[in-house]
C-alpha cells in the first residue's frame, strides 16, 4: 500500500481547503459554516477556470497562472476582511470540521480503491477516462489530442479529467496512481460539501447544523436506493404475495428477491428503472464510486453543490443589498456553469434550472435586479402582474447564466463539444410508479412528509386560498393523464412552489430582521436566523423553522429533472433511448435531494413546534424511528456491497483483488496481460503523442487499444465509443483505414502510414487475433518500418516516413 501518496495528496487537498476558506467565507457570509464544506471545490474552481483559459496557449502555463491567481484571490479576501470589518476569513474551527468530514470520506474511498484500483475496460469506461487523464498529461496545451482518434482534438467533455491532470502535476504522481487518489479526493469533495450545504440550509431554520449535515453526508456517500431493502422484503414474504405485489406496482423480483441476500450483486440497484425494454441507468454515487470509473457525472457532483451554495447565499441575503446579490448571481455563477460545461455538459443545465428557481422562489424579488428605470416598467400592480413578471424576470436572469456560461466555456462549444448526430427526441417509454419509488421512495417518503407538515396548518387556517385550488387542479391533471412520475412529483413540485411563494413575504422580513445579527451568530458557530417572530398576513408568529426554505427548493430542482426526462431526452449513440439521459441527469438529482433529505429530516426530527402539522412530543419517537429506518434499510446496499468488495466475493472484484492493497491502477495489466506490460510501459515513457496504430477497438468493454487507453499515445481508430463523439461514417472509414494498415498490400500501408503520420505500429495480443501471422509478417520486408522493441508478446515497429515507398509518394 502507498501510503506515503496517501499522505501527500491528502496533505495537497487539505492545504487547497485552507487556501480555500478565505474565498468561500467572502461568499458565504450568511451561512452557518460559512462555506467551509464547500471551500476545497471553490479553490479548485479557482484554479480550474484560470488554467483552462491559458492552457490554450500552454498548459504549464496554466497551472502556474492558476496557482497565482487562486494564492491572489485568497490573499486579497484576507486583505480586504482586515480592512474591513475584522470578522476572521479562516475559522480554524470550521476548517477543523471541514477537514475532518474529507479526511474521513477521502480514506473511506482510499480503503475501497485500495482492493480495486485495476484500471480495466470491464462493467465501466475506466479505459475512456484513465486515457483522458494521460492524454493531458502529455498535452502541451488545450484541448488534448484524442487517444482514440490520432490526429484530432478530443470530442469529450474533459473538465473533470483537467482537474485529476492539475492534481496530478501539483503532486508530481504517477498517473497509474493518481487515478484512484483523484477518484477519493472528487469522492471527499462531494461528501464535505453536502455535509456543510445540508448543515447551512438546516441551521438557516434554527436546526441543528452538525445532525443536518450528517444526514447529508450520508445520503450523499453512503445511502442506496431502496431497491436492495425492498428486494430483501419480498424474499421474506410468502411467494405470491410478493410476485403479486411486484406486478401492482409494475416491477419485477430480482435475484435477491428470488433467492435471498446471498444472490446480492451490486450491479443491480443502478438498473431498476426499464425503458422500453432495456434498462436505463440510474446510479446513486455509492455505486458510482464502487464501480470505479472517474466519470463526468462523478466529478461534477462537488460543483453542482457549489453552484447551489452559491444560490443558496443569494437565497439568504436581503433584499435591500442589491450589490452583493447581483454579484452572486450575474458574476460569480457564470463561470462556474462554464466550468461545469466542460466537466459535464449535463450538469450545465442544471445550473441554469437552479439559476432559474433561485431567483422565482427567494424571498428577493428578482426585478429589483434590473436597472431602476427598466424595473419601473415593469408591470407590478396586480398580484398576478408581480408573480407573472417575478418569473419572467427569474427565466431572463437564468438565460443570461447560461448564456454568460457559454461565453466562458466558449474554446469548448467551438472545438470539443462532441458531435455524433445528437437530437432531442419526445415521449419516451416512461417509468411504473414502482420502479420510480425503488430509484426515490426514501426520498420521496421524506418530502411528502415535509410538505405535509407545512402546508396542512396553513390550508386550516385558509391562508393558501386560492393556491389551494390551483394544487388540487394540478394534482388532478397529473393523476389524470401525466403518468407515474408526474403524479408522484407533480403535486410535489407543485405544493412546494405554493409553500415558498406564499411565505415569501414573511421570510423577507423574518430574513431582513435576522441580517443584522447574521455575521456575529456565524461567528459564534450558531446559525444566523434571528429570534425576532414576524407576523404574516394573516397575524400569527412567523419563525423561520416554522416556513420552508432552501432545502425546498432543492426538492423542486430534483423533482423537475425527474419529471422532464420522462417526456424529453437526449437521442444518442451512448446508449439506446433515454439510458444516458436518465444516467447523468440522475447523479444531479441525487445529490441535490441528499443535500435537502438532510436538512428535511434534521428538521423532522428536531422540530416539533406547535405551528407544524404532526407536531407535538408523541411525533417525536415516530420521526426518531423513521430516521434509523431510513437510514438502515438504505445502508443495507452498502453493507452488502462492501462486504462482497473486501471479500474479493463480488460480481465485480473477481477482476481484480490483489493479495496486497494497492493504489496502482497498472495491477489489472500486471496480473493478466504480463505479455503486453513491457510494452505498455514502454510507451507510457515515451514523450509527447506520436500517432499509432493499432486494431481497431470495435468491442468495447473488452481488452482493445490497450496502448492508446492506459498511456495516452494515441491511435488511430480507438474504443467504438467514437461513433458516438464523432459519427459513424467518420469512425468507420478510420476503421477501414487501419485495416487497411495491417492487411493491404506493402504499397497501400505505406500510403496509410504516411497520410495519417503514423510513427509507431503495435503488434499485441488484439492484433494477433484480429489479423493472420502472414498479415502480420508484411511489416518485417517494408522499406521505412522497423522492429523498434521487442518482447515475448508485443513487438513494436517504428515508421520512418521519409523511407515509405508507395505509387505517387514523390509526386
Amino acid at each position: 500500500m502507498e501510503y506515503g501518496l496517501v499522505l501527500w495528496w491528502l496533505v495537497a487537498y487539505l492545504a487547497l481547503l485552507a487556501v480555500g476558506m478565505p474565498l468561500a467565507a467572502t461568499l458565504f457570509p450568511r451561512l452557518a459554516d460559512r462555506g467551509a464544506g464547500v471551500a476545497l471545490p471553490a479553490a479548485l474552481a479557482v484554479l480550474w477556470i484560470v488554467a483552462y483559459l491559458v492552457g490554450h496557449l500552454s498548459l504549464t502555463a496554466g497551472l502556474l497562472v492558476g496557482l497565482a491567481a487562486l494564492a491572489a484571490a485568497a490573499g486579497a479576501a484576507l486583505y480586504r476582511a482586515s480592512e474591513t470589518d475584522g470578522v476572521p476569513l479562516f475559522d480554524r474551527r470550521r476548517y477543523g470540521e471541514a477537514a475532518a468530514v474529507f479526511t474521513v470520506a477521502f480514506l473511506f474511498m482510499i480503503a475501497v480503491r485500495a482492493v480495486d484500483a485495476g484500471v480495466h475496460p470491464f462493467l465501466g469506461e475506466k479505459f475512456l477516462d484513465f486515457g483522458m487523464l494521460q492524454s493531458l498529461l502529455r498535452a502541451g496545451r488545450l484541448p488534448p489530442e484524442d487517444m482514440w482518434f490520432a490526429g484530432r482534438p478530443v470530442k469529450y467533455y474533459y473538465g473533470g479529467h483537467l482537474i485529476a491532470a492539475l492534481l496530478t502535476k501539483i503532486t508530481g504522481t504517477e498517473p497509474r496512481f493518481a487515478y484512484n487518489l483523484a477518484l477519493a479526493g472528487f469522492y471527499g469533495m462531494v461528501v464535505t460539501a453536502a455535509y456543510g450545504l445540508a448543515g447551512s440550509v438546516a441551521a438557516s431554520r434554527g436546526v441543528s447544523r452538525v445532525r443536518a449535515g450528517a444526514f447529508g453526508a450520508f445520503f450523499v456517500g453512503f445511502a442506496s436506493n431502496i431497491s436492495t431493502p425492498v428486494q430483501v422484503v419480498a424474499w421474506l414474504l410468502p411467494d405470491g404475495i410478493s410476485s403479486f405485489l411486484a406486478g401492482l406496482t409494475g416491477t419485477e423480483l430480482g435475484r435477491v428477491g428470488r433467492e435471498g441476500p446471498g444472490a446480492f450483486r451490486y450491479w443491480d440497484a443502478s438498473r431498476v428503472i426499464s425503458d422500453g425494454g432495456y434498462n436505463t441507468i440510474n446510479e446513486f454515487p455509492l455505486f458510482a464510486w464502487l464501480n470505479g470509473d472517474m466519470h463526468a457525472h462523478m466529478m461534477s457532483t462537488p460543483f453542482v453543490l457549489l453552484v447551489a451554495a452559491l444560490l443558496f447565499s443569494y437565497y439568504r441575503t436581503p433584499e435591500a443589498d442589491l450589490m452583493r446579490r447581483r454579484l452572486l448571481v450575474f458574476a460569480v455563477v457564470p463561470p462556474l456553469a462554464g466550468l461545469l460545461a466542460v466537466v459535464n455538459t449535463w450538469s450545465f443545465a442544471t445550473a441554469g434550472g437552479l439559476t432559474f428557481l433561485t431567483l422565482a422562489l427567494a424571498p428577493a424579488d428578482p426585478v429589483s435586479l434590473l436597472p431602476k428605470p427598466l424595473a419601473e416598467r415593469v408591470p407590478r400592480g396586480e398580484e398576478w402582474q408581480r408573480e407573472l413578471s417575478r418569473h419572467c424576470v427569474a427565466l431572463a436572469g437564468a438565460v443570461a447564466v447560461v448564456l454568460a456560461g457559454f461565453v466562458w466555456s466558449l474554446p469548448f462549444w467551438l472545438g470539443t463539444a462532441s458531435g455524433g448526430g445528437r437530437t432531442i427526441a419526445f415521449w419516451t417509454d416512461r417509468s411504473s410508479l414502482g420502479e420510480l419509488l425503488l430509484a426515490h421512495g426514501a426520498f420521496a417518503l421524506l418530502f411528502a412528509l415535509h410538505l405535509a407538515r407545512n402546508a396542512l396548518p396553513r390550508i386550516d387556517r385558509g391562508d393558501l386560498g386560492e393556491s389551494a385550488t390551483m394544487l388540487a387542479l394540478a394534482l388532478a391533471v397529473a393523476w389524470i393523464g401525466g403518468g407515474a412520475a408526474l403524479a408522484l412529483f407533480g403535486p410535489m413540485i407543485a405544493g412546494a412552489w405554493v409553500l415558498l411563494r406564499s411565505q415569501a413575504d414573511a421570510v423577507v422580513r423574518a430574513t431582513a430582521d435576522a441580517a443584522g445579527t447574521a455575521r456575529q451568530a456565524v461567528t459564534d458557530g450558531g446559525p444566523a436566523t434571528g429570534e425576532a417572530a414576524p407576523a404574516d398576513d394573516a397575524g400569527q408568529p412567523v419563525r423561520l423553522r416554522d416556513v420552508v426554505g432552501f432545502e425546498t427548493l432543492l426538492i423542486v430542482a430534483g423533482a423537475g429533472i425527474v419529471v422532464i426526462v420522462e417526456f424529453v431526452y437526449v437521442k444518442e449513440q451512448a446508449g439506446p433511448g433515454r439510458m444516458n439521459t436518465v444516467f447523468k441527469t440522475y447523479a444531479d438529482v441525487w445529490v441535490l435531494w441528499a443535500v435537502a433529505a438532510g436538512a428535511v429530516l434534521a428538521h423532522l426530527v428536531e422540530n416539533h413546534s406547535p405551528e407544524l402539522a404532526l407536531s407535538g412530543e408523541q411525533w417525536a419517537g415516530v420521526f426518531r424511528v423513521l430516521a434509523v429506518v431510513l437510514v438502515v434499510s438504505t445502508s443495507l446496499y452498502g453493507a452488502l456491497a462492501l462486504g462482497g468488495h473486501f471479500s474479493g466475493d463480488s460480481y465485480f472484484s473477481r477482476y481484480n483483488h490483489p493479495d496486497d492493497p494497492t493504489l496502482d491502477g497498472f495491477t489489472y495489466i500486471n496480473e493478466t496481460h504480463p505479455e503486453e506490460y513491457a510494452a505498455i510501459q514502454w510507451f507510457e515513457d515515451l514523450e509527447g503523442q506520436p500517432n499509432t496504430a493499432s486494431a481497431p477497438g470495435q468491442d468495447m468493454y473488452r481488452w482493445t487499444n490497450p496502448i492508446a487507453s492506459l498511456t495516452g499515445v494515441p491511435t488511430l481508430a480507438g474504443w467504438a465509443h467514437e461513433v458516438g463523439y464523432r459519427g459513424g461514417e467518420a469512425y468507420r472509414a478510420r476503421v477501414d483505414d487501419v485495416n487497411t494498415i495491417y492487411t493491404g498490400t506493402a504499397e497501400q500501408r505505406a500510403y496509410y502510414l504516411d497520410v495519417y503520420e503514423v510513427e509507431y505500429v503495435y503488434v499485441g495480443s488484439n492484433e494477433r487475433d484480429e489479423y493472420t501471422s502472414d498479415d502480420l509478417a508484411v511489416f518485417e520486408s517494408m522499406a521505412g518500418v522497423t522492429v523498434e522493441k521487442q518482447w515475448d508478446g508485443a513487438t513494436v515497429y517504428s515508421v520512418d516516413r521519409n523511407a515509405l515507398e508507395y505509387p505517387g509518394r514523390n509526386e
